[in-house]
């Protein structure tokens, strides 16, 4: 990065003060909550069948969409434009094939029965058409062996179906007959809300950072600091409004997340008590660490006077879907103030 950029040590920079403290995240496990979807969906390929990840806290709020990918007998859930899980599926077997498109939930029903096929049980069921096809727990032997619909892991389901709600959207492609075995490493939903293929603009020709507050003007805000891209995006209602270089120092593999409070009348970040450090919920960010991140001045300042209670930032070492790696050179800063 060309000398001359100025950069902060901005209220941002409190997101990277936790991800000394935390220890490695334990491996997956089937039916199990994950502490890090971020790093396990990475490698969504290798998960077996009937194992799944899920932490709604990486995108607390925000629009949900949800993603089935046939070629891969996979489902991610994207939440405020960032995927908080991921999970293995059994879609239709040949002659009962899984129709794709851009699907909305028409109707929710817990505790649904088939009327097709025999009275079979369809638990957690969310309609997709209404000719019967459907996403609900059901069946996972590894392979599509569904009569059309798109069958999840039990757990699973159900915590799917409390974060939705009638209309939401649900992208179903690929060709259950064609299997792939690689993904897309990007935390960023590949589609908005209305099914339509987001394109990514990573920054380019000397461009530092991307502002655009006029995309979504309300709504929850999510930023994400990707460790591997060296980049920092900032989402508000599901929506890219910005995105920016960053220099990011700090090795830990894992994902974590904070979330700006008041607390006797004053900001504070402080940490989500994700499974398995639920010790850690409620306690305010140290700064003893706060030079781990910093960014362009001006991209600081304007993403300071969007921050209000509520806002999440994510640490990880996934992807943000940007371009070949730029480093920023620090000849200013100010203090951190949220």
């Amino acid at each position: 990065m060309r000398a001359g950029m100025l950069a902060a040590r901005s209220a941002i920079s409190a997101l990277v003060l936790g991800v000394f403290s935390f220890t490695a995240v334990p491996a997956v496990a089937q039916g199990a909550r994950a502490t890090s979807p971020p790093e396990f969906a990475r490698r969504v390929e290798h998960l077996k069948p009937g194992e799944w990840v899920w932490a709604p806290s990486v995108a607390p709020s925000g629009p949900v969409l949800i993603y089935v990918d046939l070629s891969r007998q996979i489902g991610l859930v994207y939440r405020n434009g960032v995927r908080i899980a991921a999970t293995t599926v059994s879609s239709g077997k040949s002659g009962y094939a899984t129709p794709t498109g851009v699907f909305t939930i028409l109707q929710k029903d817990a505790k649904h029965r088939s009327s097709t096929y025999n009275n079979a049980p369809m638990p957690y069921q969310q309609r997709l058409t209404w000719d019967g096809v459907a996403l609900h727990a059901g069946g996972l032997p590894g392979y599509p062996e569904s009569h059309g619909c798109v069958h999840l892991p039990y757990g699973f389901a159900r915590e799917l179906f409390e974060i939705t709600k009638l209309g939401v959207t649900v992208v179903v492609e690929g060709n259950a007959e064609a299997h792939v075995r690689t993904s897309d490493n990007s935390l960023l939903a590949p589609f908005d809300a209305t099914g339509k293929v987001v394109e990514r603009h990573p920054l380019s020709g000397g461009e530092q950072y991307r502002w655009r507050p006029e995309l979504a003007r309300s709504g929850p805000l999510s930023i994400i600091v990707s460790k591997l891209d060296q980049r920092v995006v900032v989402l508000r209602n599901g929506i890219e409004i910005g995105r920016s270089v960053a220099e990011v120092n700090d090795k830990d593999p894992g994902s974590h997340v904070i979330t700006l409070t008041t607390r006797s009348g004053k900001p504070e970040w402080v940490y989500v008590g994700l499974p398995g450090h639920g010790e850690d919920e409620g306690a305010v960010v140290d700064e003893a660490v706060i030079n781990r991140l910093r960014v362009p001045r001006p991209f600081y300042e304007k993403v300071k006077a969007q921050l209000k209670p509520g806002t999440t930032i994510l640490v990880t070492n996934s992807r943000v879907a940007d371009g070949p790696l730029e480093r920023l050179t620090v000849i200013d800063a100010v203090n951190p103030v949220p």
